[in-house]
């Protein structure tokens, strides 16, 4: 996180870590496209001749708070290339919170262990406390064969500390969810941190409301928790 005083400006960092491919620049997309152009800044992406992440995607979102704080989001995501390794770890400076999006399929299991254990290392290397970067883990591609049945996901909930969301990045499915999530968990850590809520009067409430009302959230449960359909979000009213 960082705080300017002086000119009432505050940023928060995401990164969306995990294998090659597992689909952390699809969630990116996504999100950009679901995002009124009020709220999102250009979506950066270094791309190889084989369309994978080079370096990293970078997404603001920025609103200003009821208390004329300017507030921004900013996604990354790491490049999920093995040989990559050191970018990984420069990208995962300072941040908020962590999205890890595995594949869902059982075939992918080694892949996935080897990269939460990678980004336990890159965090302990960027003098991140593991136990206190609050992670979301998304199971992508649920529509693949060999892909984990609700309960095994359910299975994986149920056993670890963090929230899980299953998803089909590619059609959107549990992408939102997922922004959601995360976006929450840093709101959380930087409110017990800094006191959010009682220095800049900026709540979780109107923290998440300023990002998720101008999205939109069709087709989510999210949208009946903050009522933005295609239309309204298209609107740019701001409400």
């Amino acid at each position: 996180m960082q705080l300017n005083h002086a000119q009432r400006e505050l940023t928060l960092k995401i990164v969306y870590y995990g294998p090659g491919l597992s689909g952390k620049t699809t969630n990116l997309r996504h999100l950009h496209a679901k995002a009124s152009p009020e709220v999102r800044g250009r979506l950066l992406t270094v791309e190889t001749h084989d369309d994978r992440t080079l370096f990293f995607d970078l997404l603001p979102v920025f609103f200003s708070t009821s208390s004329g704080f300017k507030v921004k989001v900013k996604l990354f995501t790491v490049p999920g290339q093995v040989i990559h390794n050191a970018t990984r770890r420069i990208v995962l400076q300072g941040a908020d919170a962590v999205a890890f999006i595995a594949d869902c399929r059982r075939s992918a299991t080694a892949d996935n262990n080897a990269y939460w254990r990678n980004l336990q290392e890159d965090m302990r290397e960027n003098n991140l406390d593991p136990s206190q970067v609050p992670v979301v883990i998304q199971f992508n591609k649920k529509d693949l064969p060999d892909a984990r049945t609700e309960a095994e996901i359910e299975e994986s909930r149920r056993r670890g500390g963090e929230a899980v969301v299953g998803a089909v990045a590619l059609r959107g499915e549990g992408v939102l969810e997922t922004f959601h999530a995360v976006a929450q968990a840093a709101y959380r850590r930087l409110d017990t941190r800094a006191h959010l809520a009682r220095n800049l009067r900026l709540t979780e409430e109107e923290f998440l409301g300023q990002i998720f009302r101008r999205m939109d959230l069709t087709g989510t449960a999210l949208a009946a928790m903050y009522g933005r359909a295609a239309g309204e979000a298209r609107s740019g009213d701001g409400r």
